[in-house]
């Protein structure tokens, strides 16, 4: 298992009120291709904080985050979105799914902001089919054209997987994915994210109070405040 996504001494800095905050206290870890990973630690250790540094969300004060070699740091702006776009997926506790929009549509969203609209028009049928054959997979097919108020908590959260993992990226990133969840429904995510791992070979990070989620790691590792103490 190669390591393809390294962190290296890094530290997140916030200033409320004016106030230093120091989040993250020098951070390394490694991720390897294919390996679930949970960030487990009590609440204010700074797990979401690294997950979004790792991510590529936001930039550490001090240190590092390499991927394939190529420090994210030296990428522009514009270069390090598209990066994002194309590798990295997001499924948060709050699924952040367009009310408006259907849950094909919300699907397709990341797929649409990839290809731009010239590109769109000539892609957009058999992206289409790929993000419909997704939500197949994940038990959704009779609930394609349904907006998020008429789905459960447990179906709007398999549309947000659906949505993290239609751009086909390396590494998916979950911020407590089960935190909404009650305990049958957090079951079956746990168990797809288990057998999606399997058969696509993607990374998982997952950030998690839940014991029974971080067991679906391969590794844990654990933070608290601000340092990896164990994994």
């Amino acid at each position: 298992m190669n390591d393809f996504l390294r962190v290296e001494g890094v530290v997140k800095d916030y200033i409320p009120g004016g106030n230093l905050l120091r989040v993250l206290k020098g951070v390394s870890l490694t991720l390897g291709q294919g390996e679930i990973v949970a960030i487990v630690g009590p609440s204010g250790a700074g797990k979401s904080t690294l997950l979004h540094i790792m991510g590529f969300l936001d930039r550490p004060t001090e240190g590092e985050v390499i991927f394939r070699g190529t420090p994210i740091s030296s990428l522009p702006e514009v270069a390090q979105a598209r990066l994002r776009n194309r590798v990295c997926g997001f499924v948060f506790q709050m699924h952040h799914l367009l009310p408006e929009l259907s849950a094909l549509e919300n699907v397709l969203v990341p797929l649409m902001i990839r290809t731009g609209v010239l590109e769109w028009f000539g892609a957009g049928a058999s992206l289409r089919r790929k993000a419909r054959e997704l939500l197949e997979r994940l038990g959704l097919g009779g609930r394609l054209h349904h907006r998020p108020g008429q789905l459960s908590g447990g179906e709007r959260q398999r549309v947000a997987l659906a949505r993290a993992l239609v751009g086909d990226p390396e590494m998916v990133f979950c911020d407590e994915p089960t935190g909404s969840l009650d305990a049958a429904t957090s079951r079956e995510i746990q168990q797809l994210i288990r057998d999606l791992s399997k058969e696509t070979g993607k990374a998982f990070v997952i950030v998690t109070h839940d014991m029974s989620v971080a067991a679906l790691a391969g590794r844990q590792i654990r933070l608290e405040d601000g340092l990896i103490v164990s994994g």
